[in-house]
C-alpha cells in the first residue's frame, strides 16, 4: 500500500472532506421532511442518523420520490434508490450497476480525489465477478454449516460467561460489556487473533467509516491512515505466521488461499477490514438493536418472554427492524432509466437497505417490531445477489444464541435512557445503551 492512500478509501495524504463529512458538516437540526421540497431531501446526513430522525425522510422519498438525485461538491451526482424493489433490483444487477468503484459514496469522477483512488486498495466486496467470486470463495468456508455447527457451543460458552458476570441493580453500558465483547471475541476465534489484542479489531473496525469530528471516533483523516498503518503491520506478523504454521481461520485462508496468496499483507488490508467491519460492526450493532428494540416495543418483549421458542421467529425481524448497515453504493456502468429517470454512465447509486426495509408496500405496519412477522426473512440488511453478506448466518446465530441465554437467566433488559448512536450515515449503530439487568 502507497503512503498516500488509506485501506479501501484511496485518498491522498493529509486533510480532505470526504463526501459524508461534507454533508455532516451542515450542521444537526436538519428540517424536518414535511419542511423541506422534495428536491431539498438528501438522506445522507449522517446527524438524520444520529439523531433517529430518518425514518420520516426515507417515508416522503418512498412515496413521492423513490429514485431521488441529489449532487454535492465531493461527490457530483448520486441517487437515493428507496423502494424495496428497486433496491433489490440494482443489487441483482451487478453487470449495470457496479461494486468496483466503491461501496460508499466517494468523490467525484475526474476530481482531484477521485484519481487519487487509482492504486486504493480493495476488498472483494468491491469487486465485481469474476474476481470477486474468487476471493469471497477464499474465505466462504468459515460461514459454511459444519463450522457453525463446530462453533454454536463456543458462543453458547462465551455468551452465557459474559451474561453471568453482568452487575444487578446498577446501570451499565450494554454496547460495550455485552455486545462488543461477544463480537470481539467472536471475531478474534475466526482470525485466530491473541485474545488479550481483540479490542484492536473493535478499534480498527470502528475508525473505517467513522467521520473525522473534534472528540469524535477519529479527529482527523491522517489519524485514521496512521493507525490502519498499524493494523497492516500487526496482521503482517500474523501473515508470516500462517504462512508457515496454517491453522483453520480466515488468516490462514487467505494467506493460502488461490487467488488471495501471491498477495501482500498491504493488498489483503480491504479484505481484512472487510471481514472486521463485516463480523464486528454489523453483529454487534443488532445485538444492541435488539435490546433498544424490544424495550420500544414492550409487547413484543412479553411476547418472547412469555414463548422463548419464538426467539428463531424474533432474529430476522430483528436484523430487518435494526438494519445495521444503511445502505451500499454501486455506480452506473452505462445509461440506465428507472421509473423515468435517467441515471446516466458514472452517476453513483444508493441503494438505502434502510428504507427497503420499512418499505409498506412490503412490510405492514413497518415501523414497528412484529416477532409473528411472516416475511421478515425478505429484508435486506444481508444485501442481494452476488454480494449476499456470506457471514449472515453466523450473525443469525450469535443473535438468536445471545437471546436464548438472555431469556434463561433474567426477568428483562431494561433501557434506562435512550442511546447515543453512530455520528454515519452508513453504519447505523449505537454508541452507548444504558440498561440494568433483573435476574430470574
Amino acid at each position: 500500500m502507497s503512503d498516500t492512500t488509506t485501506p479501501d478509501q484511496g485518498w491522498p495524504a493529509g486533510e480532505y472532506r470526504s463526501p459524508e463529512q461534507e454533508m455532516a458538516e451542515q450542521g444537526a437540526g436538519v428540517p424536518a421532511a414535511a419542511d423541506l421540497l422534495i428536491d431539498e431531501i438528501n438522506p445522507l446526513n449522517a446527524h438524520l442518523f444520529h439523531e433517529n430522525r430518518w425514518q420520516d425522510h426515507f417515508a416522503r422519498l418512498r412515496a413521492e420520490d423513490p429514485v431521488h438525485l441529489n449532487e454535492i461538491e465531493t461527490a457530483g451526482r448520486y441517487w437515493s434508490i428507496t423502494k424495496h424493489e428497486d433496491v433489490r433490483a440494482v443489487d441483482g444487477d451487478w453487470q449495470n450497476f457496479s461494486s468496483a468503484p466503491g461501496i460508499t459514496l466517494g468523490p467525484r469522477l475526474g476530481s482531484e480525489l477521485y484519481e487519487a483512488q487509482a492504486g486504493r486498495v480493495t476488498s472483494f466486496i468491491s469487486m465485481d465477478p469474476p474476481k470477486h467470486t474468487e476471493q469471497r470463495k477464499t474465505v466462504r468456508g468459515v460461514s459454511a454449516p459444519s463450522n457453525l455447527r463446530n462453533l454454536e457451543s463456543l458462543i453458547r460458552e462465551r455468551t452465557a460467561s459474559v451474561l453471568d458476570s453482568l452487575p444487578e441493580g446498577e446501570t451499565f453500558d450494554w454496547v460495550d460489556t455485552v455486545s462488543i465483547e461477544l463480537t470481539t471475541l467472536m471475531l478474534a476465534t475466526l482470525f485466530d487473533f491473541p485474545l488479550d489484542d481483540r479490542r484492536k479489531l473493535t478499534r480498527w473496525s470502528d475508525i473505517v467509516f467513522a467521520i473525522p469530528e473534534p472528540g469524535g471516533v477519529i479527529e482527523s483523516q491522517t489519524q485514521r491512515r496512521e493507525e490502519l498503518m498499524e493494523c497492516v503491520a500487526y496482521f503482517e506478523r500474523l501473515w508470516e505466521d500462517r504462512r508457515e504454521n496454517p491453522g483453520n481461520d480466515l488468516v490462514t485462508m487467505l494467506a493460502h488461499g488461490e487467488a488471495t496468496k501471491d498477495m501482500p499483507t498491504a493488498a489483503h488490508l480491504g479484505n481484512l477490514l472487510l471481514l472486521i467491519v463485516g463480523g464486528n460492526d454489523t453483529t454487534r450493532n443488532t445485538m444492541s438493536g435488539s435490546v433498544y428494540g424490544l424495550n420500544q416495543f414492550p409487547d413484543q418483549y412479553d411476547r418472547i418472554i412469555a414463548d422463548p421458542d419464538l426467539v428463531p421467529k424474533m432474529v430476522p425481524e430483528i436484523i430487518r427492524w435494526q438494519t445495521p448497515l444503511s445502505y451500499m453504493r454501486r455506480t452506473a456502468t452505462q445509461d440506465v432509466e428507472l421509473h423515468g429517470k435517467q441515471i446516466c454512465k458514472d452517476d453513483q447509486v444508493l441503494m438505502w437497505y434502510v428504507s427497503a426495509n420499512r418499505d409498506e408496500d412490503v412490510f405492514e405496519n413497518a415501523d414497528a417490531i412484529d416477532i409473528n412477522r411472516e416475511n421478515a426473512d425478505r429484508h435486506l440488511s444481508f444485501g442481494y445477489g452476488v454480494h449476499f453478506c456470506m457471514g449472515s448466518r453466523m450473525a443469525e446465530l450469535q443473535l438468536r444464541v445471545l437471546w436464548e441465554e438472555i431469556l434463561q437467566r433474567f426477568e428483562r433488559v431494561e433501557v434506562q435512557a435512550e442511546p447515543e448512536r453512530t455520528m454515519s450515515s452508513f453504519v447505523k449503530g449505537y454508541t452507548h445503551l444504558p440498561v440494568q439487568v433483573t435476574r430470574k
